[in-house]
């Protein structure tokens, strides 16, 4: 038998931190932060709920905050066993970690809490990180492990386990090999930049996300042009068109996809500022790794620079951020964070919320309790920094272009695991999505799907 817990990212999107032990290796399976209005929330400082010291290893899915923001503080408690991940997966980190530092010591300066972790412990994650990549096999103890490609963000995985060592885990097709499968966050494929979500034919159990669990995404024929009329309607309105991003992925889809209307002649040329230093970083990243990419992508990177286009601005000072606003309009804003939870969309909120010919498109998952997400609920009046700002601007969402399976796609996923497939937890999502899925799963398939509790112990045949 074996034992999975679940310590985050059960009955909530965020937070991810599973445990898998098995008689011969402890295993934790993410480490992350709970995405909330600061990292000082108390959720994010409470301490771990089990023996730092007694894990063996730490498998890192992908290089999101909520995946990866309390690693640094589990080395600070005493972890000393061995970090894992594909190599994109670790240069990003790297960076996040770095600018985890300027935000956390802001948010400690103006809240009075102490920060999560401090720049040596960041140095000591680092020093014991070691990276594999994808179908590349590797043992723990009494135990295989690969990564599959989830097609989510650069470098994202979904971890496979095996109780045989010595056995190249990609051809587990029999019963007699138990394998589990943590999917992390799943890609919402195919998509403009990455190749597709790996199948997790042959699994036994999977751990799988669900934050569209139970909706469905725009077709992907349609989210190219209802970002182009987004921008073209900021053109007619001779306003502002604000686009809260994510650093990874998101950003750097965003990019491609102007540079892309561009070239074809689908859209004229506009003042597009991206005001978010970290993207900019996490771009030359994408650049490292052009085999990472898909086909259409790679083959358009071989001719030229695909992230960059007549009239992009990289604002890179906090001084030529604020100058933006005396920018003429119309205009396009680029900038983090994605939920609104920090970082510089909060000042061009503040500035262009009030304006009735200004627009925010909103592409990605809003959590709960973010100041993204009671925008987009219809807030008529949000605070900012503790300021009462009112909301005069045309709102908008774009979910074609989310990072996430939609609740279809996930269960295609799950459905190709095979006749292998026994049980199926369902995390990492708002309860109802959760619940909603693991219904279909149950109906449509016939197979066993719970949505475990924070905190609960599940045994498993492994």
């Amino acid at each position: 038998m074996a034992k999975i817990t679940f310590y985050g990212g059960a009955g909530s999107v965020t937070g991810a931190n599973f445990m898998f032990d098995t008689s011969g290796a402890k295993l934790l399976i993410d480490c992350g932060t709970h995405e909330r209005e600061n990292i000082c929330d108390p959720a994010n400082h409470a301490p771990f709920s089990y023996d730092v010291k007694a894990i063996d290893a730490l498998l890192i899915t992908h290089a999101h905050q909520d995946h990866i923001g309390r690693v640094p503080k589990l080395l600070r408690e005493g972890f000393r066993g061995t970090v894992f991940s594909t190599p994109a997966t670790k240069d990003i980190s790297a960076l996040m970690f770095d600018d985890a530092l300027k935000v956390m010591g802001d948010d400690a300066r103006q809240n009075g809490c102490d920060v999560l972790y401090e720049k040596k412990d960041v140095d000591a994650t680092l020093s014991r990180w070691q990276t594999h990549e994808y179908h590349e096999s590797f043992n723990i103890n009494d135990i295989s492990v690969d990564f599959l490609d989830a097609g989510h963000i650069l470098g994202s995985s979904m971890i496979r386990i095996c109780r045989n060592v010595g056995h190249p885990v990609s051809y587990i097709r029999d019963g007699d090999r138990k394998s589990i499968i943590f999917t992390g966050d799943l890609g919402n494929s195919p998509e403009p930049l990455l190749k597709d979500t790996e199948s997790p034919e042959g699994a036994g159990y999977l751990v799988i996300e669900s934050v569209y669990g139970d909706r469905v995404h725009e077709g992907r024929e349609e989210r190219q042009e209802i970002l182009r009329r987004a921008i073209d309607n900021a053109r007619s309105r001779h306003g502002a068109l604000l686009i809260p991003s994510f650093s990874i992925e998101r950003t750097q889809i965003l990019l491609y996809e102007i540079d892309t209307m561009l070239r074809e002649g689908k859209l004229q040329q506009i003042p597009v500022y991206l005001d978010a230093p970290l993207a900019e970083r996490i771009t030359e990243v994408f650049r490292r790794y052009p085999n990472l990419l898909n086909p259409t992508a790679r083959a358009q990177a071989l001719k030229g620079d695909i992230f960059s286009f007549p009239g992009l601005v990289e604002v890179i000072t906090t001084g030529h951020s604020h100058a933006i606003h005396e920018r003429p309009d119309p205009k396009v804003i680029i900038a983090g964070a994605g939920m609104s939870s920090g970082g510089r969309i909060r000042a061009h909120e503040k500035k262009h919320l009030p304006d009735p010919k200004a627009s925010i498109l909103f592409t990605g998952y809003q959590a709960p309790g973010s100041l993204g997400r009671r925008i987009q609920e219809g807030g008529k009046n949000v605070v900012i920094d503790g300021e009462h700002v009112p909301v005069r601007a045309s709102i908008g969402s774009l979910t074609g272009y989310s990072g996430h399976k939609d609740r279809d796609e996930l269960l295609s996923f799950v459905e190709s695991a095979g006749e292998s497939l026994k049980k199926v937890f369902v995390v990492m999502g708002e309860p109802r999505a959760s619940m909603f899925l693991a219904q279909r799963v149950r109906d449509f398939l016939g197979v066993e799907a719970v949505t475990p509790h924070a905190g609960e112990s599940i045994e498993i045949d492994f």
